[in-house]
C-alpha cells in the first residue's frame, strides 16, 4: 500500500483553534473546519502540517500530531508595503519549508493566488475549499481589496481541486467563474452533553464574528420584544470593524435580558450550545455554518434566515423565519414550550447520529490522494 502523501493547510487564523494556550486570538468556521480535517487525516497516518500566523509560538510547534510553520505577524510591515513584504515573502517561505504534496486553503483573498503561484512552480497540488456562498460570486466577495480579489480568481482558476459545501454553491462556481467543484460535507465535532428542556437556562443563543453582514441588530430587536426570555450573544470584533462591535455592545447592554459576553474562545463555546434552547441565526450569507452543526450535535434546534439545503425545513431541525415577526414567533415558540422544542431537538440529534464523520473524511481523504495518481494517459506511457 502506497504511503499517503503529505499535506499542508494553509491557514493564517488557524492557531487559535489548534493550540487552546493561543485561543484568545479568534478562530472562525473555516478555521474550524481545517483543524478537523487536519486531525481526521492525521489519525489515518497522513503527514499533515499548518502555515500560520506568528503569535510567538515555537517554529515547527506541532499539537496533535499536526506541525505548524509560522508566516509572519498579523500586524507586521509597512501598509502598502506589507502585501510584498514581508506577507508574501514570508508565507513563501513558509510554503517552502513545508516541503508538502498537496497545499490546502480556504476564504476567498490573495492567498489562493500566492499558493496557486508557488504550487505550480514546484509541481505539487492546490486544493480551495469553499468557506462561505459569497465566495462564490465575484459581487459579493468578503475582500476589501480590488487586488486581492482579481488574485483570488486567478488562483480559483487554477486550484487542481475545488470543494464546495453544498450543490449551490458549485452551480454557482460554474456559473460565476466557469470553475468546477466537487461538493463535501462539513465535518462537526463530536457531540457534547444533551441537556432536557428545563435544565437549559439560556432561551436564545446567537453566535458569530460581530460585522453588519451578520445582521445582530435582529436579534437585540427580538430580544427587546422578547422580555421575558433572556438571550445570550457571543461574538468578537472583526479587523476595520471595532467601532460596529462598540455600538453592539452598547446596545446589548441597554436591555436587561441580555447577556453579552464578546469574545469566547472555541475551546469554551460547547457549552453555551449545551445551554441554549435555541441558536439564532440573523446573518444575511452564510455557506454551511459551523454553527448549526455545533447546536444540532448538543439537541439545540436552530432559528435562522438561511437554511443551507433547505435541512431545517425539510427535517423539523428548528424553524426558517421570513420576518422579523416571524423571527419573533419562532423563538417564543421554540425556546418557550416545551413541548415543540422536545420535538425539533430530537430530529437534531437524530439528524447529527445518522451522519458518520469518519465517512466525510474518507471522502476528502479519497479526494485529495486523488490528485497524485497518475491519469490513464499516465499509467499507459508509463
Amino acid at each position: 500500500m502506497m504511503a499517503p502523501p503529505s499535506i499542508c493547510f494553509l491557514g493564517l487564523g488557524n492557531l487559535p483553534a489548534l493550540a487552546p494556550e493561543y485561543a484568545g486570538h479568534g478562530a472562525g468556521g473555516a478555521e474550524l473546519q481545517q483543524i478537523l480535517l487536519a486531525r481526521g487525516l492525521a489519525r489515518r497516518g497522513w503527514p499533515v502540517s499548518m502555515i500560520v500566523a506568528d503569535h510567538g509560538q515555537p517554529e515547527e510547534g506541532a499539537w496533535e500530531g499536526i506541525k505548524t510553520y509560522k508566516a509572519y505577524r498579523p500586524d507586521e510591515g509597512i501598509p502598502l508595503i506589507r502585501f510584498l513584504h514581508p506577507r508574501w515573502t514570508k508565507l513563501r517561505s513558509a510554503l517552502q519549508r513545508a516541503r508538502a504534496d498537496i497545499y490546502y486553503t480556504s476564504c476567498a483573498g490573495a492567498q489562493v493566488a500566492q499558493a496557486a503561484l508557488y504550487a505550480r512552480a514546484r509541481g505539487c497540488k492546490l486544493v480551495f475549499r469553499v468557506a462561505s456562498d459569497s465566495d462564490c460570486d465575484p459581487r459579493t466577495l468578503l475582500v476589501r481589496y480590488w487586488r486581492d480579489r482579481k488574485l483570488y480568481g486567478f488562483g480559483l482558476k487554477r486550484a487542481d481541486l475545488v470543494l464546495a459545501q453544498t450543490p449551490a454553491q458549485q452551480q454557482a462556481l460554474e456559473q460565476n467563474f466557469g470553475v468546477s467543484s466537487v461538493v463535501i460535507e462539513p465535518l462537526f465535532e463530536a457531540a457534547g452533553r444533551r441537556p432536557p428542556f428545563e435544565a437549559r437556562d439560556i432561551a436564545a443563543l446567537w453566535v458569530g464574528n460581530l460585522r453588519p453582514l451578520k445582521r445582530p441588530g435582529l436579534f437585540l430587536e427580538a430580544a427587546a420584544r422578547l422580555s421575558h426570555l433572556g438571550f445570550h450573544m457571543i461574538g468578537g470584533p472583526m479587523p476595520g470593524e471595532e467601532s460596529f462591535f462598540a455600538q453592539v455592545r452598547q446596545r446589548a447592554a441597554t436591555l436587561p435580558n441580555v447577556t453579552f459576553h464578546g469574545f469566547v474562545p472555541h475551546q469554551r463555546i460547547g457549552e453555551y450550545f449545551e445551554r441554549a434552547r435555541v441558536l439564532v441565526s440573523t446573518s444575511q450569507t452564510e455557506g454551511f455554518p459551523n454553527t448549526y452543526l455545533q447546536a444540532w450535535s448538543r439537541g439545540t434546534p436552530v432559528i435562522a434566515f438561511i437554511d443551507p439545503q433547505q435541512l431545517i425545513a425539510s427535517q423539523g431541525l428548528g424553524i426558517v423565519p421570513r420576518s422579523a415577526h416571524e423571527l419573533d414567533a419562532a423563538i417564543a415558540k421554540l425556546a418557550g414550550e416545551a413541548e415543540p422544542w422536545q420535538a425539533a431537538s430530537a430530529r437534531s440529534r437524530r439528524y447529527i447520529d445518522a451522519r458518520a464523520d469518519e465517512h466525510t473524511i474518507g471522502r476528502y481523504a479519497a479526494a485529495l490522494a486523488g490528485l497524485l495518481r497518475p491519469s490513464g494517459a499516465e499509467r499507459q506511457a508509463a
